[in-house]
C-alpha cells in the first residue's frame, strides 16, 4: 500500500493506514454512518447512558443515591475539565492533523482545521465513561466500551493518529478519577441537601422509593422491636 510506504517505520503512521484504510474498502453508505457515529453519536449514546443510570438509580432509591447522583454529576463535568486541560496540551504540542502530513488517507469528515493531538472526542468520551463507572460499573463498562468505539471512529475517519485517540484516553480517564474525591466530597453534600428537599428530592430519588433516612423508611430492626414490645404488654 502507497500509504505504508510513505509512512516509514513509524508504526503510529502504519496504524492510521491501515484502520483508515477500513473506508476505502467500505461502502460508501457505511462511511456515511461512521462519520456521523463518529462525530455525533456515540457522544450522544453516552450522554443517553448516563441519563438511563441516572433514571435507574432514583428508581432504586438506594440509600447511596445521593452520593451515585453525585457521582453522574461529575461525569459531564469532568468531561468538561479535560476539554479546559486540552487547549493548553494542543497549543504547546502543536501537532498537525494526519490528512495534512500524509497523503491517500480517506477522510470522511471535512472543516478540520485545529491541531491533532489529544482528541478532544476521544477525552470527553473516555471522561464520561469513567465517571459513570465511578457511579455505577455496570453502567460504566459499556460508556468505557462506547469510548474505546469512539477512538477507533476518530481514526477510521482519517482525523486523529491512534496516539491522539491514547492521549485522550489517557486525560479523560486522569481527570475523571485523580479528580474524583474532591468533586464527591464537594457535590455529595449537595445531592443530599437537594434529597431533602420538597421539590428537587425527585431528582435523587422517585417519590414512594424507600428510604433509610427515618422518613418513611423500613429500619432495620423496627419490626423487631415492636414485636418484642408487643410480647412484653401482652406478658404483663
Amino acid at each position: 500500500m502507497a500509504g505504508l510506504a510513505e509512512s516509514g517505520s513509524n508504526p503510529d503512521v502504519e496504524l492510521l493506514y491501515d484502520i483508515n484504510g477500513l473506508a476505502k474498502d467500505a461502502p460508501g453508505w457505511f462511511d456515511r454512518v461512521m462519520a456521523y457515529v463518529g462525530e455525533y453519536g456515540l457522544l450522544l449514546a453516552l450522554v443517553l447512558l448516563g441519563v438511563w443510570c441516572w433514571w435507574s438509580v432514583r428508581r432504586r432509591g438506594a440509600d447511596d443515591a445521593a452520593s451515585s447522583v453525585a457521582a453522574l454529576v461529575w461525569a459531564p463535568l469532568a468531561a468538561g475539565v479535560a476539554v479546559l486541560v486540552n487547549v493548553p496540551i494542543r497549543g504547546f504540542v502543536e501537532r498537525p492533523r494526519p490528512f495534512n502530513d500524509h497523503h491517500g488517507l480517506e477522510v470522511l469528515v471535512t472543516g478540520k482545521t485545529d491541531y491533532s493531538f489529544v482528541s478532544d472526542h476521544a477525552t470527553i468520551a473516555m471522561a464520561l465513561g469513567v465517571g459513570l463507572f465511578v457511579a455505577n460499573r455496570k453502567f460504566g463498562l459499556i460508556g468505557i466500551g462506547l469510548a474505546l468505539l469512539e477512538g477507533f471512529c476518530r481514526v477510521y475517519m482519517g482525523v486523529h493518529y491512534p496516539t491522539d485517540v491514547v492521549g485522550g484516553f489517557a486525560l479523560g480517564t486522569a481527570v475523571a478519577l485523580l479528580l474524583s474525591p474532591l468533586a464527591m466530597a464537594l457535590l455529595t453534600p449537595v445531592m443530599r441537601a437537594i434529597e431533602r428537599s420538597p421539590r428537587g428530592g425527585w431528582l435523587i430519588r422517585a417519590r414512594g422509593a424507600s428510604r433509610a433516612d427515618g422518613q418513611g423508611a423500613v429500619i432495620p430492626g423496627a419490626r423487631k422491636e415492636t414485636a418484642g414490645a408487643e410480647e412484653r404488654d401482652l406478658a404483663a
